[in-house]
């Protein structure tokens, strides 16, 4: 009969959590490393509004034209009604 020793239990459960540990170490320097520095570059940074930041471009920011309340019918065929899920 073979004796499974301690010794070959715990191999896997060190070399396992070694991996761990080494990847998240990696995560962690590759993420928060001296070399990452937040970029706060955004539009809202250097001008304060959309209009703002098109005028500096060169662009004009033109209002969307509103919706009329009442939508014209649409053609084509109506659609039939759904079948009544309730057996007679």
């Amino acid at each position: 009969m073979n004796r499974v020793t301690m010794q070959t239990v715990r191999s896997p459960v060190v070399i396992a959590l070694a991996v761990a540990a080494f990847g998240i170490a990696g995560m962690l320097l590759v993420d928060h490393g001296p070399w990452t520095k937040p970029h706060l570059r955004t539009a809202q940074v250097n001008y304060g509004t959309t209009e703002a930041a098109a005028q500096a471009v060169g662009a004009r920011v033109t209002p969307t034209p509103p919706k009329p309340a009442i939508e014209p019918i649409a053609p084509g065929p109506k659609q039939a009604e759904p079948p009544n899920p309730v057996p007679p």
